[in-house]
């Protein structure tokens, strides 16, 4: 009886104590993972300022597309897991857990031998022929790709955690590994404690090792903590009905991220045609503009498994204060994201080691690109929203329109007037966008969840099932 009355906080407790409870662990481990990815550029561009930090740019897309497959994959994982809890399935939500596993391996394999036999031709063709900036990436991105099986494991555990209301665990996970990252970054970067210097491989090495404690946290937690969700063997073996309905959801939210990959592809080879440091000043702002948006996406985390609960016990009420607070929540840190990249932009170059060439770019770069935030608190909420009530696809419509139909044409042709200082601008026209788009698909979800289920009598249908 103490179990159920825990897993139905999720559709009892106040929603504002709700929301911030789940979420601010979150955004913590999210804010303390952004201080990793800061601190380990910054170790890098202390080894090396120009190739250095031009590596881990161009590694950033791979990245991003390991990141992409394995959140997408735990977002259908977390979706429906916390809708089956709502439903009180609570068999399903063990099988559930259990395929997340197997399609987190799956996943794994892809990476797995893209960095044994194509991270170096991946290196070299994106280096621009400089030998050096080669060597560091094709370090980089071997390590990180081959040892990323603890990356799907940990942001599954760390969604299960989540899916459960438990993100004080969650949190603890990721901040176990970005801490370990953290520490071992300078010790394997510049050869400190009597190990040897290993510079920018030594950063790949900490990032995985740091990943695999964190994965290896996220098991033992859930396995010790987590009595809502049983980890069964018998559960890991692929179970196709299940595995549709994972990737029905997933697969959109994969496409919606990996899109990433290519813009920021795109982006590098558009900048680096101005010169390498303008590419490095792209490859700085992602990483200045997580202290923006991770805590958004933190407070995404904490919200989708709330509206996805609610939506499945039929509370409507509860859907919708979520989503306003939510709503202004985000809104509202998005603002002071803009505020502190207009009024602080050379400090936030400073930290690394930034040249005076690199001021003179990245001022005007952060400066611009920063508009762009006040329309993506709403977008980001809204995209979240529709995923959680069963609409991936809108989210991957907007990824496409913001990122392949608008930013990526739009840099390139404002490129062509031969100062880089115009291509910038191709962020806040883009996020413009992708705000109208994400008013239009929002309502026609809220509608299609709610108010013509009400006409059709599906609600009724709903209820039936969630009583069963």
């Amino acid at each position: 009886m103490a179990e159920i009355t825990k897993e139905n906080k999720m559709g009892t407790m106040k929603v504002p104590k709700l929301l911030f409870s789940v979420s601010i662990p979150i955004i913590i481990s999210m804010i303390v993972q952004a201080i990793y990815n800061l601190v380990d550029s910054v170790f890098v561009a202390q080894y090396n300022s120009l190739e250095g930090t031009g590596a881990l740019t161009i590694a950033f897309p791979i990245q991003n597309l390991l990141l992409a497959v394995s959140i997408g994959l735990a977002v259908g994982i977390n979706a429906l897991l916390s809708r089956s809890l709502g439903q009180k399935r609570f068999d399903k939500a063990n099988v559930v857990a259990g395929q997340g596993f197997f399609l987190m391996f799956c996943g794994y394999l892809i990476f797995l031998v893209f960095g044994i036999f194509f991270s170096r031709a991946y290196a070299v063709s994106q280096s621009d022929g400089n030998a050096l900036l080669a060597e560091y990436t094709y370090q980089y991105v071997s390590v990180v790709t081959i040892g990323s099986i603890a990356v799907f494991i940990q942001v599954l555990g760390e969604r299960l955690l989540q899916a459960t209301g438990k993100s004080v665990l969650s949190m603890i996970t990721q901040a176990t590994g970005a801490i370990v990252n953290i520490i071992l970054d300078p010790i394997l970067i510049f050869g400190w404690l009597g190990f040897p210097e290993m510079g920018v491989f030594g950063a790949a090495l900490a990032t995985v090792i740091g990943q695999i404690m964190g994965a290896v946290v996220a098991i033992f937690l859930n396995v010790r903590y987590n009595k809502e969700i049983t980890l069964q063997i018998k559960n890991f073996l692929p179970q196709f009905p299940i595995i549709k309905e994972i990737l029905v959801i997933s697969i959109p939210s994969i496409l919606m991220q990996a899109i990433g990959t290519v813009m920021t592809l795109s982006m590098n080879n558009i900048l680096i045609r101005f010169s390498q440091t303008a590419m490095n000043v792209f490859g700085v702002y992602f990483k200045l503009q997580s202290f923006v948006f991770m805590p958004i996406f933190g407070l995404n985390n904490g919200m989708v498994p709330i509206i996805s609960y609610n939506y499945g016990a039929n509370n409507p009420k509860r859907v919708f204060a979520t989503m306003k607070l939510a709503y202004i929540t985000a809104v509202s840190y998005a603002v002071l994201g803009f505020a502190a990249f207009q009024l602080f932009p050379g400090a936030f170059l400073g930290i690394f080691n930034a040249t005076e060439d690199m001021l003179a770019i990245g001022t005007v770069a952060l400066r611009t690109i920063s508009w762009s935030f006040l329309f993506a608190g709403f977008s980001i909420i809204s995209i979240s929203t529709c995923q959680a009530l069963g609409k991936s696809i809108f989210g991957l419509f907007v990824s496409i329109g913001r990122q392949l139909v608008i930013l990526i044409p739009a840099a390139f042709l404002l490129s062509l007037i031969g100062n880089v200082d115009y291509v910038w601008w191709a962020f806040p026209i883009a996020e413009l966008m992708s705000l109208a788009l994400c008013a239009i698909f929002l309502f026609v979800t809220v509608k299609s969840a709610f108010y013509k289920n009400s006409d059709e009598g599906e609600t009724d249908k709903r209820n039936e099932i969630t009583e069963e």
